[in-house]
């Protein structure tokens, strides 16, 4: 009975080191739909973000994180605000004008896949943001996952909020 516990208490132990080295290494699991299911890993970035980059971003503490962890947007975790970390693909940087209407469109070149729904998944009303000009030292990010809460619906966040680039290590497509 003791040699039994003595492995359970041991594999306990063992696991939450991994994790723990996991997170000090920039490891992360995703377990939404927005990109694909698994393990990911936080990679600084060396250089100025670019159109398309995928990456780790924290939402601005306040009421875009507020209202995500009430609806269960977003899941909660370390990031100021109490949300976890985001995965999306930046899709406009500073001083770039978004229109949004039947789809995003950036600089005058519609997004593909980014047609805002008036309703979340449980029917609740979604208001899509109203547009404008991304900001200095901001950024407006996007998922193609129709369900995704991203920069549709509250707009551009702070480049301050960046983690790094988002690397899938092992991941899968539901």
């Amino acid at each position: 009975r003791r040699r039994g516990l003595a492995i359970l208490v041991g594999g306990v132990v063992a696991m939450a080191t991994l994790a723990a080295f996991g997170w000090l290494g920039g490891l992360r699991i995703n377990l939404t739909p927005s990109e694909p299911i698994g393990l990911w890993r936080i990679e600084a970035v060396g250089r100025p973000l670019a159109l398309g980059d995928l990456v780790f971003v924290c939402p601005p503490p306040g009421p875009i994180t507020a209202f995500g962890l009430e609806r269960g947007y977003f899941r909660r975790g370390s990031c100021p605000g109490g949300a976890a970390p985001l995965i999306k693909t930046v899709v406009a940087l500073a001083d770039v004008r978004i229109v949004i209407g039947d789809t995003v469109v950036v600089d005058d070149v519609a997004v593909p896949h980014s047609r805002p729904s008036a309703r979340d998944g449980a029917g609740r009303p979604l208001s899509a943001w109203s547009g404008g000009v991304v900001p200095g030292g901001s950024i407006f990010l996007h998922s193609p996952f129709a369900g995704s809460y991203d920069s549709r619906y509250f707009g551009s966040v702070p480049e301050a909020g960046l983690l790094g680039l988002a690397r899938p290590v092992l991941t899968f497509d539901p």
